[in-house]
C-alpha cells in the first residue's frame, strides 16, 4: 500500500460531534424555512372564472334531445355535423347542425339548422333553419368563422334531375344582420 505524501489532516475524520453539529444546522434550516413559506397556492380556479379573472366561456348547445322540424316518418332524424361559434355577437355560443332523417338507402336532403341555449335552461332548442330539406340540398362542408356560417351546397337544377346526381355546387354564407340571417355567396365562390 503507498503511503499519502499529504498528511493526515484533523478535519477529514468525521467524529460524532461532526455529525450532531451537521444535523442541527439541517434541522434549523427546515423549521426557518417552514417558518417563511408563502400562501398555500392551489391549481383550481374561482368558479365561473377564467383567466385574469374573465368569465368562463359558456359551452356551445348539445344536439342531444333536440326536436328538429323535420318530418322522418318512422325513421329518425340524424345529426351529420356541427360548428359552434358565437354568431349573434351575445357573448355565447351557437351550434349550427346538419340534420337529415337516417333513411336505409338513397341520399336524403340535408336541413342546416341553429341551436342556442339560453343560460339556466335544461335544454337547447332551434332558433333557426337556414337550409330547408324541402330544398333538396346536400351539405359536404360546415364551418363557422368570424361569426358566420359557411357551407357547400349539393342541389339540383331542376326537378328531373335524379336524387343520385346533384348537379349544381355552390358555396353560401349566413351573418346574423338585423335580428336574422342574411345569406349571401362568399367572395371567389363558383357554381358547377
Amino acid at each position: 500500500m503507498q503511503q499519502s505524501a499529504v498528511p493526515e489532516l484533523a478535519h477529514t475524520h468525521a467524529r460524532p460531534i461532526h455529525w450532531l453539529a451537521t444535523a442541527t444546522a439541517v434541522a434549523g434550516v427546515v423549521a426557518l424555512s417552514s417558518l417563511l413559506q408563502p400562501h398555500t397556492a392551489t391549481a383550481a380556479q374561482t368558479p365561473g372564472t377564467g383567466i385574469e379573472g374573465k368569465s368562463a366561456p359558456a359551452a356551445p348547445p348539445t344536439t342531444a334531445g333536440v326536436g328538429f322540424p323535420l318530418d322522418c316518418g318512422p325513421v329518425q332524424a340524424a345529426v351529420q355535423k356541427t360548428a359552434t361559434g358565437d354568431l349573434d355577437g351575445d357573448g355565447r355560443p351557437e351550434t349550427v347542425a346538419v340534420v337529415h332523417c337516417d333513411a336505409p338507402m338513397g341520399t336524403p336532403p340535408d336541413g342546416v339548422y341553429v341551436l342556442t341555449q339560453a343560460p339556466g335552461t335544461a335544454r337547447p332548442r332551434v332558433v333557426a333553419t337556414l337550409v330547408d330539406p324541402k330544398s333538396r340540398n346536400t351539405v359536404t362542408d360546415l364551418a363557422v368563422r368570424d361569426g358566420a356560417v359557411l357551407a357547400t351546397l349539393l342541389g339540383y337544377s331542376t326537378d328531373d334531375v335524379p336524387a343520385c346526381c346533384p348537379d349544381t355546387k355552390g358555396s353560401v354564407k349566413w351573418q346574423w344582420k338585423d335580428g336574422a340571417f342574411v345569406r349571401s355567396t362568399p367572395a371567389g365562390a363558383h357554381a358547377v
